[in-house]
């Protein structure tokens, strides 16, 4: 015998439905969490405010420590040089500040780039600093092996090809660390009072030389060690300074050390370093020896007043180069003002000024990041 289906009045069923458990989507409850986290961080700070006398005397006492001296300071080859706070020092600085959130969030991800979102707020006032870093998954080449995927190629300004191949997990990995740090270091001074890194960079210069005065030999064999650990010999510091590694003086090793610590962070290159020592003027074509004066009386006449022949000018990019220029750095959301500013240090007024010959510096300035750096350069004499 068929039973009939039961019917619930209207206050059973609000009953019933009252007594089903409500399901909780992750999204919510992760949205909950933050929140709370938040919530969490700023009664911390109200709780324990900081005091800029102790964070003064935590960030020197961090700059009178030998080994953290070593790599609190760094020095680029880029233009006249860009030196100041290194990461590592930015860190330090962080942590004696206080209660300030450093935080990453990847807001856009594909094959060929990803997007990352930098964050850097001080709780206590309310004051947060973001910047989008723009990790490109392709590297440069002037070759390939077996196996590379080949995107597309260009030549240099030299005429060399240079080939533009997928990155492997871990280049991709070392770029997004390097370019992640660099971030955090520009947000993250912008928050530490410009008078206390001024004193700190001071007192960084003065602990080194006071370690190297107590025993130079082994600060140099130090220097040579470190850079060894970095895959650059002996022979090639001797050629970045010029003579033999007993005569260096107190200014070359403090040179060398901040030198080590751009390398150490991924700020640039043994190739750059070595780049910018070379000669601005090794393009002057040589003379013929088919160039004579018509006459003796002309070859007199140079002797005494030799003509000024006019400087060829330097060849500039193309059309296509120039929208390469602005292509890039718009994908590492340049403003107008920090695209000025970073031709303005090159000696450029405008983008169709650029020559061939710094294209492709001005072009790797963009893409590793460094361009953020100048308007952030904290100067101080040695």
């Amino acid at each position: 015998m068929a039973t009939e289906p039961r019917v619930l009045s209207p206050e059973q069923q609000s009953t019933s439905a009252a007594l089903v458990p409500v399901a909780e989507t992750s999204g919510h409850v992760l949205a909950e969490q933050a929140k709370a986290l938040v919530q969490a961080r700023y009664l911390v700070a109200l709780q324990r405010p900081r005091d800029l006398d102790v964070v003064r005397e935590a960030i020197l006492k961090e700059c009178r420590r030998p080994r953290f001296a070593e790599v609190a300071r760094y020095k680029k080859p880029v233009g006249k040089g860009i030196e100041g706070p290194s990461i590592r020092f930015a860190e330090a600085a962080i942590r004696c500040m206080g209660n300030i959130v450093v935080e990453t969030i990847t807001v856009f991800d594909d094959r060929e780039r990803r997007i990352v979102r930098v964050s850097v707020t001080d709780i206590e006032s309310n004051v947060p600093y973001s910047q989008d870093v723009t990790i490109q998954k392709t590297i440069e080449r002037s070759s390939f092996k077996d196996g590379d995927v080949v995107l597309r190629q260009r030549l240099n300004s030299y005429g060399k090809p240079v080939y533009l191949l997928e990155a492997g997990d871990d280049d991709i990995l070392n770029k997004q660390n390097a370019l992640i740090s660099k971030a955090v270091r520009t947000l993250g001074l912008r928050l530490v009072p410009g008078d206390i890194v001024d004193e700190a960079m001071e007192q960084i210069i003065t602990t080194q030389r006071d370690k190297d005065a107590q025993d130079p030999d082994a600060a140099k064999k130090r220097i040579v060690d470190a850079f060894g650990a970095l895959g650059v010999k002996v022979e090639q510091i001797k050629e970045y300074v010029g003579h033999e590694l007993e005569t260096l003086e107190a200014k070359e090793l403090l040179d060398l050390r901040a030198l080590y610590s751009a390398l150490k962070d991924g700020e640039t290159t043994w190739r750059e370093i070595m780049d910018s020592r070379k000669p601005q003027d090794d393009t002057k074509p040589a003379a013929t020896p088919t160039e004579k004066p018509a006459s003796r009386t002309a070859e007199v006449l140079n002797k005494v007043a030799p003509k000024q022949q006019p400087a060829a000018a330097p060849a500039k990019i193309n059309q296509a180069q120039v929208t390469r220029f602005h292509t890039i750095a718009g994908q590492q959301n340049m403003t107008d003002g920090d695209k000025d500013r970073l031709l303005a240090h090159h000696g450029f007024e405008s983008s169709k000024d650029i020559t061939v010959a710094e294209y492709d510096k001005i072009i790797g300035e963009i893409e590793s990041g460094s361009w953020a750096e100048l308007g952030q350069q904290i100067p101080f004499e040695e």
